[in-house]
């Protein structure tokens, strides 16, 4: 069973509101406001429990955390023929293969 810890959180600081959001990138419609930091991710947890208890209450799906899914390492970016050629270059007077030079650039 999927629980709330099992989520990816952020808490950032808004000046706007002069409090910290805490927000759950796998669920971006859900923030908790509050004037400490562990009382926004708590607020943000338990919002996000309450979520998940009424999506299996009503048989919905509930989307997998970023942490329990499968990554195979391989996805496919579409670029420009004329940034290709000048990767592709790069990689060539690096004496390196074009998927090092990405991956580096990426992991930069």
């Amino acid at each position: 069973m999927t629980t709330a810890d099992h989520y990816t959180y952020r808490i950032t600081w808004s000046a706007e509101d002069e409090a910290y959001v805490a927000t759950v990138a796998e669920f971006p419609s859900l923030s908790w406001l509050d004037a400490d930091r562990t009382g926004a991710l708590h607020g943000v947890e338990a919002l996000l429990q309450d979520v998940l208890d009424e999506l299996r209450a009503s048989a919905e799906p509930i989307p997998l955390s970023l942490a329990d899914r499968s990554y195979s390492g391989r996805f496919q970016v579409r670029i420009p023929p004329e940034v290709h050629r000048r990767l592709a270059t790069e990689a060539a007077e690096q004496g390196v293969s074009l998927n090092r030079l990405v991956t580096a650039r990426l992991a930069g």
